[in-house]
């Protein structure tokens, strides 16, 4: 399973790099704003930064909703560098668009994904990601892990190559659960991340190690 940052932070991108096992990153508007980026111009810089500190698949999201816009941002994207993958929401135009990306061989993230069958459109139209979102699912009572299931059920019957990112992770728990039931992507906080380092075994086990190798004449 590939592990992606879900941050424009460029601080916590760089923490996640150093670990070793991160593979890319994913950002959105709101991810841009709370680093107080602003102005096109800065949005498209933040993206170049990205690329320098990370090899791999790097999310970029077109802010309109319209299949001319998304057209023309998705095009000045993909051309900032060739690990941008274009960020289209989930609406009947940015159906369109995947197609239109996917015709150029350009790698599309579908997002905003919250159905099986939202899902299924984004594969036929030829995404390469596909993010269903869910904390957003678990925060109005619906079963995100059983969306997780029902996707890659669906992927697998017709062998789509369309991945499954997970998106809108929480906590440690939902990064072991996609591993579990097959996503193929998470994309998370790095505090998420870093939870999966935690455990009070480990800490009073090591804790112990130290103690006892002060004793060792070494």
């Amino acid at each position: 399973m590939k592990f992606f940052i879900d941050t424009a932070n460029l601080e916590q991108i760089r923490e996640a790099q150093e670990l070793g096992i991160l593979d890319g990153v994913t950002t959105n508007p709101s991810l841009m704003a709370k680093e107080g980026i602003q102005g096109k111009a800065a949005i498209l810089q933040r993206y170049k930064d990205i690329c320098e500190i990370v090899d791999g698949d790097i999310s970029a999201e077109v802010l309109s909703v319209d299949f001319d816009g998304m057209v023309r941002e998705g095009e000045e994207l993909a051309a900032l560098h060739e690990n941008i993958v274009v960020k289209i929401p989930m609406v009947k135009d940015g159906i369109k668009a995947l197609k239109y990306f996917s015709d150029k061989g350009i790698r599309t993230n579908c997002t905003l994904i919250f159905s099986p069958g939202q899902a299924l459109l984004a594969a036929k139209a030829g995404a390469s990601y596909v993010s269903p979102f869910m904390g957003r699912l678990d925060d109005i009572s619906v079963d995100s892990l059983k969306l997780i299931e029902d996707i890659r059920l669906i992927y697998d019957n017709y062998y789509f190559e369309t991945e499954i990112l997970a998106a809108s992770i929480r906590n440690p728990m939902h990064i072991i659960h996609c591993a579990k039931i097959g996503a193929d992507v998470i994309t998370s906080p790095l505090q998420s991340i870093l939870a999966l380092l935690a455990h009070p075994l480990t800490d009073n086990g090591l804790a112990t190690f130290v103690a006892d190798s002060k004793k060792l004449d070494f």
